[in-house]
C-alpha cells in the first residue's frame, strides 16, 4: 500500500529522504519585525539570521492551519504519518490533529495518524525515518503506529545554544527556574522531558565545556545505540557538528550518523551557532 509521511518544517529532511518520494513537508512561517518568511524550500539561513541580528524585535513562528495539513492529506496515499514538533512546543500537533478530524469528516475514514514527536528539529527526522523503516518492512497500519511511538519514548533530545534568548522570549523555557547570565560565558545544557518540555541538564563555561559535558549526558543515558541513528543539526556551524559527532562515535557505536543544517524554525530557536544532537 502507498504511504506519505508529512513532517512540519522543524524537521530536518536529509537529501535521501527528499529524494525518496515519501516525504511531504508542512511548512511553519516566521514574522521578524513585520516580514514573514516561510519555512520551505525557499528559506535562506544566512538571510534569515541576518533579519534576526538586526532586529531589536524576538521574533515570532506560526505553524500550519488545519486547512493546509487537510490539503496536505488529500495526496492520494492509502497511509499517511505526521510527525510534528512537541505539543508542548508548538500548535502543530494540534492544527494537524484537528486537520486529521475535518478531513475524515468531509471525506470519510482513510489511515491517518498524528505523532506527536515530544521532540523537534532531528528529533522528528529520525521519527520520519523509523516510520518509513516500519513500512519497508511491510507492518500493518496499526503495527508501525505502535512501533513508532514505542521509538518516541526511548528517544532523546539535546542542544546548546550560543543563547536561549528567543526560547526564553517565545515561553518555550517554562518551568526551568533559573538560568545563568550569559555575560559570564556560561552556556546551559538542555535536553527533552518525556513530557515534550526543555529542560536544564546542566552548564559549563563555554561552549567546547559545555559540548564536552552534553556528550558525556548523552553517552551516560544512550542505550541500544547499535540499533539507533544518531542526529545532529546545528546552526550554521558545520565544523562545530562534525566534532560532536566525532566525539560521539569514538564513545558509542551507533547504526548510522547524519549531520543537517537547520531549517527555518530550528533556526530561529538555535540562533547562529547552536548544535542539537538526537540519538
Amino acid at each position: 500500500m502507498s504511504y506519505k509521511i508529512i513532517v512540519d518544517s522543524c524537521g530536518e529532511l536529509t537529501d535521501e529522504m527528499k529524494k525518496s518520494g515519501h516525504y511531504k513537508t508542512a511548512s511553519l512561517s516566521m514574522q521578524v519585525d513585520g516580514t514573514e518568511v516561510v519555512d520551505d524550500e525557499t528559506f535562506d539561513q544566512a538571510g534569515f539570521l541576518k533579519l534576526v541580528a538586526e532586529s531589536p524585535q524576538c521574533p515570532k513562528s506560526s505553524c500550519p492551519s488545519p486547512e493546509e495539513y487537510m490539503s496536505l492529506y488529500s495526496c492520494g496515499a492509502d497511509r499517511i504519518y505526521v510527525v510534528t514538533l512537541s505539543s508542548e512546543l508548538s500548535g502543530s500537533y494540534n492544527s494537524a490533529e484537528l486537520g486529521r478530524k475535518l478531513f475524515v469528516e468531509e471525506q470519510g475514514e482513510k489511515q491517518i495518524y498524528v505523532f506527536n514527536s515530544r521532540s523537534a528539529s532531528v528529533g522528528e527526522s529520525l521519527i520520519a525515518l523509523k516510520i518509513q523503516e516500519c513500512e519497508d518492512k511491510g507492518m500493518e497500519f496499526t503495527q508501525v503506529v505502535d512501533c513508532v511511538e514505542a521509538y518516541i519514548k526511548g528517544q532523546n533530545t539535546y542542544f546548546v545554544l550560543e543563547n536561549l534568548d528567543t526560547l526564553r522570549k517565545n515561553g518555550r523555557l517554562t518551568g526551568i527556574k533559573s538560568l545563568v547570565a550569559s555575560a559570564l560565558n556560561i552556556k546551559p545544557v538542555m535536553g527533552s522531558t518525556p513530557r515534550g518540555t526543555i529542560c536544564q541538564l546542566g552548564q559549563a563555561r563555554g561552549m567546547k565545556r559545555a559540548l564536552d559535558k552534553m556528550v558525556d549526558y548523552i553517552v551516560r543515558n544512550a542505550v541500544n545505540t547499535e540499533e539507533k541513528i544518531l542526529a545532529i543539526a546545528h546552526c550554521n556551524c558545520p565544523e562545530r557538528a562534525e566534532q560532536v559527532r566525532k566525539m560521539l562515535l569514538d564513545r558509542v557505536n551507533v547504526k548510522s550518523s547524519f549531520v543537517v543544517d537547520t531549517a527555518g524554525i530550528s533556526t530561529m530557536y538555535a540562533n547562529d551557532g547552536g548544535i542539537i544532537v538526537v540519538l
